[in-house]
């Protein structure tokens, strides 16, 4: 491919910092030409940040490129209610603000009132006018105290400190389901052209199906539907929201669930995963919650169904990262694949998925005594933990 819009492709990966052969505008004849080596940058680049890796500058890897343009000090930062501001330099800076002891909320790299408050307190800390921007005299102030800062991983604290202080009961908790339309999910490249409505059909009646059982244990589920009303199968309304955030806003005890499908090119593509708020490489788990309620919700949807294990994985995708409550993506099958298609299109394994949904949030909040092994874990068990 041929495009003036690759020069400038080639230039923001440099400035990501991948360092591939030929990149370089300058170091090529036709720099305009996507070649194999601004491919293995894409890709390269996509790696190193979670993402899906196959080369297309989609609209995730398009928002990582551009966050990751900025290294702090490179622009004033401050908060911008309306737009706040996003990039590498802002997630650098609330981590050096979480190990200092400041920050406590998500690194999700995006300017936040909470952001805001903790360099006010640092700027305090360090004698410098408290404006709440992070200007030159801010940051060369807090590169002085820079080798005192150890990893101390203060920003999952909070969600340790919740489990530690939860309840083994889901009643009362706020669960909000996700739907795959409404999480702005884009069709895998190799995806048929009726993947996104069938996709939205799929988790959307999952989502419901989640919700009738939650309500029998008295949790206070929500699914997420900005257009349409939604009933369960008796016809009952289902409560909806427009946003996570209508949900989520001053509930700490939430948790969100985002359903999925995936396609693949394959047809022999099979199986469940689940992820969570993390580094792809292990070395921080950002959403302890998240990676607990990910791999349990993802043993009993194996056990319930026999599907294929893809197994739990750590990812610094947007959706993750973006609500102030642990997240967990759940991918349902594979509409690609005739086997998982036909499955997902059965109300029985739509029903277990539900289940696992329930029973493995269940589980994530029970005392290690009280728990049961996989798959075992029944509706009567959950009124019982939850005194119903």
């Amino acid at each position: 491919m041929t495009n003036r819009r690759v020069v400038g492709l080639r230039e923001r990966l440099l400035r990501a910092g991948v360092t591939v052969a030929y990149l370089a505008p300058q170091d090529v004849n036709n720099p305009s030409y996507f070649d194999d080596h601004v491919d293995a940058a894409v890709r390269a680049f996509q790696q190193e940040r979670g993402l899906i890796v196959d080369g297309l500058v989609g609209p995730e890897t398009d928002r990582c490129l551009n966050e990751a343009q900025y290294a702090l000090g490179d622009r004033p930062l401050y908060v911008d209610d309306d737009r706040p501001l996003r990039g590498d330099d802002v997630a650098m800076l609330q981590h050096n603000l979480s190990r200092l002891g400041f920050y406590y909320g998500h690194l999700n790299g995006v300017f936040t009132r909470s952001t805001h408050h903790a360099v006010l307190e640092l700027q305090q800390s360090l004698g410098v006018e408290t404006t709440g921007v992070v200007d030159r005299e801010t940051i060369a102030a807090l590169a002085r105290i820079n080798k005192s800062i150890t990893s101390s991983k203060a920003f999952s604290l909070r969600d340790y400190h919740r489990l530690e202080r939860a309840t083994s009961a889901l009643r009362g908790r706020s669960v909000v389901l996700l739907p795959s339309r409404a999480a702005g999910q884009q069709p895998p490249a190799s995806a048929t052209s009726d993947f996104v409505e069938r996709a939205d059909e799929i988790t959307t009646d999952v989502a419901v199906r989640a919700v009738e059982l939650l309500r029998e244990i008295g949790a206070d589920p929500a699914v997420v539907s900005p257009d349409h009303e939604l009933r369960d199968r008796r016809g009952v309304p289902v409560h909806r929201v427009a946003s996570v955030r209508d949900a989520t806003e001053g509930r700490a005890d939430s948790v969100v669930v985002s359903l999925h499908c995936d396609g693949n090119s394959s047809p022999a593509a099979s199986g469940l995963a689940s992820y969570y708020w993390g580094r792809q490489d292990g070395s921080e788990v950002y959403s302890p919650i998240g990676e607990r309620a990910a791999a349990l919700v993802l043993k009993e949807m194996v056990a319930r169904t026999g599907a294929l294990d893809l197994g739990t994985h750590a990812r610094q995708w947007d959706l993750l990262r973006s609500h102030d409550v642990p997240t967990v993506w759940l991918d349902l099958g594979y509409l690609s694949g005739p086997a998982d298609r036909a499955a997902l299109a059965d109300p029985e394994h739509r029903d277990h998925l539900a289940e696992a949904i329930v029973f493995g949030l269940q589980r994530m909040f029970l005392l290690a005594e009280d728990d049961v092994p996989t798959g075992t874990m029944r509706l009567d068990d959950v009124a019982e933990f939850n005194g119903r």
